[in-house]
């Protein structure tokens, strides 16, 4: 009798055991799946981050370039409130969806704007428009490239929130997935900024 108790508390032992590390090892992998959304989470605001800094800094260059432009086609007012506009549109827009539509709506008044340059030789031959120009050009630059960078990152968020297991666990802790920032229909690629 007193081996068959032995047996007994050896068996139920090695049950609890098992229970044990199987329970460890499922909230580890919980654990560990949460922290990692949790990550690349972060890692796509920080992303949107830097395509709003760059948004920004294009914004900025903006009420220069078209005083300068105003110097010499102060009758173009239509262009100018709409590039004015859509300037507005896009420092208060709060999405990523509203930041896109605005940023579609800035560039292409930016577009109409550079194009009543080619009006205006004179214009095209002011150092200070030059300055802006080549400050433009980089700044078109670093968007296309944070917009690249932040839309790698939506990607590879999406898919890890949608594949099986995690889609479980990112449906049960609020993980939706994300929006990408891409270009308006017919303009896929970043304007294109020449005066020469």
């Amino acid at each position: 009798m007193v081996k068959k108790n032995s047996v007994f508390k050896k068996k139920s032992f090695i049950i609890t055991a098992v229970i044990v590390a199987v329970v460890i090892i499922i909230g580890g992998w919980f654990i560990g799946t949460y922290n990692s959304m949790v990550r690349a989470n972060e890692a796509v605001d920080g992303k949107w981050s830097q395509v709003e800094t760059d948004l920004q800094r294009r914004a900025d260059l903006i009420p220069n370039l078209v005083n300068t432009v105003k110097g010499y086609a102060s009758h173009e007012n239509e262009i100018f409130q709409q590039v004015s506009d859509a300037r507005a549109r896009l420092m208060g827009a709060s999405t990523p969806q509203a930041t896109l539509e605005a940023n579609d709506a800035l560039t292409t008044g930016l577009g109409r704007l550079l194009a009543i340059v080619e009006n205006y030789p004179n214009l095209k031959a002011n150092t200070n428009f030059i300055q802006l120009q080549d400050e433009l050009a980089g700044t078109e630059n670093r968007i296309a490239v944070s917009r690249k960078d932040y839309n790698n990152q939506v990607r590879n968020f999406n898919q890890g929130i949608k594949t099986f297991p995690r889609n479980l666990l990112a449906g049960m802790f609020g993980f939706a997935e994300r929006t990408y920032f891409e270009a308006e229909s017919g303009k896929k690629d970043t304007p294109v900024v020449d005066f020469n």
